[in-house]
This record gives structure tokens, C-alpha cells and sequence, in this order.
């Protein structure tokens, strides 16, 4: 049975591909599109908005009833009010939005233990497998092994470093025993900028309209290996997170991750 589900954020760029890809794969019955309320939009077909035509369902500001679970494409400000939507409808909540600050992740945390929800920095299957493999390769490479990671994105992206970047530091952190984020060194400059042991460099670039690029350089004396990551557009952030809605239908009350979603977890 179509899992029926309500996207929020349903106006913006992620939320029309949400729109279009879970319309075109068959698993999904969409219910609601919400957007916030002084959308110019409200009210109109979100199929249409979308450019898919016409699905009945209009754009609005308010959480309809009948859905199963939500996905979240919005912006940080907009996240305490999907939470309280979905605690309110009892229903599972699949976070997207990026950026968040330790307030709204706590009340994601709180949240769990009303309703099943999955988060993560980044729904991409691919670099939820990247998560999964980087600390254990910093591990069985060893302490002589410098750790870079660098990541690239569009000019109009506002956080930085990304969360992506964060989430793999922080990954090999756990699996080194660096301190996250103490360890972390964001770019260098001066003339006593040399590399210290132990810690792991950081760097942003932000240029024209790349999707998502991240790598994470491990160098020793005599060799490198990279492991990298790269967005061709935005499709495989929405197929993961389709693939997460489905998987988090029918779930027990719990924070869930897209490592489970996979089964590399």
C-alpha cells in the first residue's frame, strides 16, 4: 500500500523534486504540501507548482490529516514547526533540512520518544555509505596519516563548513579517538601555519552552482588515498530521503539513521 505522505518546504527547490520523484515511483500517495504561511503560492495546485500537473492537492500552511509521514525540506526556521505538526498528527518525520542548531537537534532528540524520525546531515545513499566507511579506514591506516577533508558547494549555500563535512569528521573522531570538534582545524593561514598532529583540517569552497563535492584526504610520506564524494544534482538527496520515508512507515517512536535505512548499521 502507497505510503501517504506530506512534504513541507513543498515550494522550494528540494520539495518539487520531492514532489515529482515520489509521484513517479508509485510507493507514494501525497496527502499534503505545506510551505510557509506567506507563501505567494498557497493555494495553488503543488502537482502544477511542481510542474507534474495538477494532483489535487493544494499548497497550504497547515498540517492536513491522513498523513504517514513527513518529509522535511525547509529551512532551520522552519523545522520547530514540522516537529510540532508531526507531534501533533502522530506522525514519522524524515529531517532533510540542513544546518541546525543544538536546540532544534535536541528537540528532534526529545521528539523520538513520540514519533520515529530519522536524521541525518545527508540523505544521499551514497554518502551515507561514505559515513560508514571513513573512521574505519582512518583506523586502519594509523596515527601517520594525515586527515584533510575538503568540501565544495554552490556560492548561495549560507552554512559553513557544510554538515556533511562536520558529520565526517566527526565519524573519524569516533573511530581515532580525536576530540570532536577540538580536533578540528577550519583552513590555514600566516606564516606559522604548519600541521599539527593528531588534528584534522577542514576547508569550504563556495563557487557558482556545484551541487555538493566532498573529499577526505588521508596522506602519509609516500602515498595518498582519497575518498570522495560528488552530487551530480539534487535527485540523490530526494531518492534517499524517499527511501528513509518508506522504510520509517509503520516505525515505533525512535531517532532513527539512514545507516539503518541501509542496513549498514
Amino acid at each position: 500500500m502507497a505510503c501517504k505522505l506530506i512534504i513541507h518546504g513543498a515550494a522550494g527547490r528540494m520539495g518539487r523534486r520531492i514532489l515529482n520523484l515520489a509521484s513517479e515511483s508509485g510507493d507514494f500517495k501525497i496527502v499534503g504540501a505545506i510551505d510557509h504561511s506567506t507563501h505567494p503560492d498557497l493555494g495553488k495546485d503543488a502537482g502544477s507548482l511542481a510542474g507534474i500537473g495538477a494532483i489535487g492537492v493544494p499548497l497550504g500552511a497547515e498540517m492536513p490529516s491522513g498523513g504517514e509521514v513527513m518529509i522535511d525540506f525547509s529551512l532551520p526556521t522552519g523545522v520547530e514547526k514540522a516537529i510540532e505538526m508531526c507531534l501533533d498528527k502522530n506522525i514519522a518525520l524524515v529531517m532533510g533540512t540542513t544546518g541546525l542548531e543544538n536546540n532544534q537537534r535536541e528537540k528532534l532528540k526529545k521528539a523520538a520518544k513520540q514519533i520515529a524520525i530519522i536524521y541525518g546531515s545527508n540523505m544521499s545513499v551514497g554518502m551515507n555509505v561514505l559515513f560508514s566507511l571513513v573512521g574505519k579506514v582512518a583506523q586502519m591506516l594509523g596515527s601517520q596519516y594525515d586527515i584533510e577533508i575538503t568540501e565544495t558547494h554552490h556560492r548561495h549555500k549560507k552554512d559553513s563548513p557544510s554538515g556533511t563535512a562536520l558529520t565526517l569528521a566527526e565519524r573519524i573522531c569516533a573511530q581515532t579517538g580525536r576530540i570532536f570538534p577540538e580536533c578540528l582545524v577550519y583552513g590555514r593561514h600566516g606564516k606559522e601555519a604548519l600541521r599539527e598532529e593528531g588534528t584534522i583540517g577542514v576547508h569550504a569552497i563556495r563557487a557558482g552552482d556545484i551541487t555538493g563535492q566532498h573529499s577526505v584526504i588521508y596522506g602519509s610520506l609516500g602515498e595518498t588515498l582519497t575518498l570522495s564524494h560528488t552530487a551530480h544534482n539534487r535527485d540523490n538527496f530526494v531518492r534517499g530521503a524517499l527511501r528513509a520515508a518508506l522504510w520509517l512507515k509503520g516505525k515505533t517512536p525512535g531517532m532513527y539513521s539512514m545507516a539503518q535505512v541501509l542496513g549498514i548499521e
